[in-house]
């Protein structure tokens, strides 16, 4: 089975509230703050294709500048955990996954593992992430049907993992873009919401917002636009309240004025990293500037 291992960061000694913050602020990346003043960027009525497409790309750029480190923010070392771990990720965080993967991979490290476990006592493992009954059933399904149809390992095409069951294509993408190298465009609710917001579609079936955006980006760039969009969707352009007011990429959004246009307020919005706190991962990547998360059960 191909593997990807992410390093584990080492704990660090207990620090003082001032001294915690202080390193927060210093490891943190700075959001750039948009001005006073803004407007939202006009979008023609009848925008052609091609002006979408450039508009399109350079907040893509930016993103890309903003989100150098952008990754999965799912912790797994190899196809099968990643594949677990986005069933697991259905209506929850990504750090409560991550906080309940730990053990439930102690337990079930292979397939074969995974296939042979009383339902109850992974229930119980996976009780965290909501939904343990049903996503229970899931992983018994996909790891009998990867045991038994394909020798043990996560197939790399998408025709073969949406047949698994609980994976969809969403799940497909996510495993193929991270697992594999195969490019994947991932849309879930923030992807989803921000590609609206800025004008890219107004389609809200998942499978037609992943056509309109894959004619619109070359295939190398799916799976990193993914996570770039993704984590702008969790860290600044929040669903209620977006934090307009410190977007990098305000001047180039039709949707401006939403959400906090004050500076200062915009920037109390900032969530994980952004806004000096950890991340989603226990074990994130070597040049992630946030801390790791806490594992379930931390102070």
């Amino acid at each position: 089975m191909t593997s990807s291992k992410s390093g584990t960061t080492p704990e660090t000694p207990r620090a003082s509230t001032a001294s915690k913050a202080a390193n927060r602020a210093a490891k943190a990346p700075k959001a750039p703050k948009a001005a006073k003043g803004l407007k939202a960027a006009k979008v023609p009525k009848a925008e052609s294709h091609l002006a979408l497409v450039r508009r399109a790309r350079r907040i893509n750029r930016e993103l890309a500048e903003v989100y150098p480190y952008a990754h999965p923010e799912l912790d797994f070392r190899n196809p099968f955990e990643l594949l677990v771990a986005t069933v697991l990720s259905a209506q929850t965080t990504d750090l409560r996954v991550n906080q309940t993967t730990p053990a439930l991979f102690a337990a079930y490290p292979t397939p074969e593992d995974m296939a042979a476990a009383v339902p109850e006592e992974m229930e119980e493992l996976i009780r965290p992430t909501g939904f343990f009954r049903a996503k229970t059933k899931s992983l018994l399904g996909l790891s009998a049907a990867l045991r038994d149809d394909f020798g043990g390992e996560v197939p790399g095409r998408l025709e073969d993992l949406v047949k698994l069951p609980g994976v969809g294509r969403k799940t497909a993408n996510v495993v193929l873009g991270n697992a594999f190298g195969v490019p994947g465009i991932t849309v879930d609710t923030h992807f989803g919401r921000l590609v609206r917001r800025w004008k890219w579609t107004d389609e809200e079936d998942p499978v037609k917002v992943e056509a309109v955006i894959a004619d619109i980006f070359p295939k190398s760039e799916w799976t990193m636009l993914s996570h770039r969009v993704i984590f702008h969707g969790r860290r600044i352009c929040h669903s209620r309240k977006p934090a307009c007011g410190a977007c990098p990429i305000a001047p180039l959004c039709p949707s401006y004025g939403e959400g906090e246009t004050d500076p200062e307020k915009a920037a109390k919005l900032l969530k994980y990293e952004m806004g000096g706190y950890p991340g989603q991962r226990l074990s994130p990547p070597a040049d992630f500037p946030g801390k790791p998360a806490p594992a379930l059960g931390a102070a």
